[in-house]
């Protein structure tokens, strides 16, 4: 039993070293490549970097735009290769794509590997049976970041929507096309929906055309909003009509949409206060008797079943949180 606790240390140490030196070796390579960069005017695989000076509308190519950015999952080469042998990782693309983060898919997966690795070994030494549940949990951490900041972003796009609308209506009240009114909207719309329009409009004038760029739009962004104003450009472009109308009825039910689901979120924020009220509580009690009564909970931490029953509590309070979250997540 010994040699085997001690094969496992060491095993853990050697996956902790070694994701630490790829960190600091993928650190390394990218400062490198941006010092070349900077110094010789040229990219690192030696290709002369385009100027805009001489293009008429910089704005549409801006170097940081997600339209010349690389594909590569990773700037480590072995970790690119690894990566691209699993389907996971064009899930995990757009998701950081959708969450709106400058992060490549290797990025994140080191930091899951890393995060999972440390919560490991920590929990070998404290709790040897949940060892592997818990650096399982605290690996999902920076997936549960980017979730998050996506559904923060959405929520920001779905909110501005209407405004953009309303501002797309008056530019075409006002006689500018499509294309013209939808740069003008882009470059006054602040982040973060302003960059994915300019995006939209820069794909339009590069010659994809505006179904495959309004397509691509609603993929970047899968939020029923921008699914409507793709197909009501769409309609309005094989039928005719007036599109500067059908903005204005899209942007005042998108309104009254935003204001029913704040009405479904202040009901449901009792729900959530409880949840975490009730996570909360059993912690907050469990210190202050470590405080009050140190040798009450003597016999609990002390115990040889105590860090194992201690252990399941700390899950089980974390489903039940969810869970309660989940149930008062209302839907529309």
């Amino acid at each position: 039993m010994l040699i085997v606790s001690s094969l496992a240390f060491f095993v853990v140490i050697f996956l902790l070293a070694a994701i630490t030196v790829s960190i600091a070796w993928m650190a390394f390579v990218k400062k490198t490549a941006e010092e070349t960069e900077a110094d010789t005017g040229e990219t690192p695989e030696g290709e002369a970097r385009y100027s805009v000076a001489a293009i008429p509308d910089s704005a549409l190519w801006d170097e940081n735009s997600a339209i010349f950015r690389s594909e590569r999952l990773s700037t480590m080469r072995f970790w690119d290769n690894l990566l691209a042998r699993f389907d996971f990782t064009e899930i995990l693309r757009s998701r950081i794509a959708e969450a709106g983060l400058d992060w490549s898919v290797g990025r994140v997966t080191l930091a899951m590997l890393l995060a999972g690795t440390v919560a490991m070994l920590l929990l070998t030494k404290l709790l040897p049976g949940w060892a592997a549940l818990g650096g399982l949990a605290v690996g999902f951490l920076p997936y549960g970041y980017v979730l998050r900041m996506r559904a923060r972003r959405f929520r920001k796009l779905s909110e501005a929507f209407p405004d953009v609308l309303d501002s797309l209506s008056r530019a075409l009240r006002a006689g500018y096309p499509l294309g013209p009114a939808m740069e003008m909207v882009a470059v006054e719309t602040p982040a973060p929906l302003g960059p994915e329009l300019k995006r939209t409009s820069a794909e339009a004038n590069l010659g994809m055309g505006w179904p495959r760029a309004l397509e691509n739009l609603g993929k970047r962004v899968p939020l029923l909003e921008v699914n409507l104003f793709s197909a009501a450009v769409m309609l309005h472009s094989r039928t005719g009509g007036r599109l500067s109308e059908v903005m204005v009825t899209l942007a005042e039910n998108m309104r009254e949409a935003i204001s029913i689901q704040g009405e479904v979120r202040a009901l449901s924020a009792h729900g959530k206060l409880t949840g975490a009220i009730l996570t909360i509580l059993p912690i907050g009690i469990a210190g202050m008797m470590l405080i009050v009564s140190p040798q009450y909970m003597a016999a609990l931490v002390n115990h040889p079943w105590g860090g194992n029953l201690i252990a399941a509590a700390i899950a089980c309070l974390v489903a039940a949180h969810f869970i309660i979250r989940k149930l008062v997540d209302i839907k529309l």
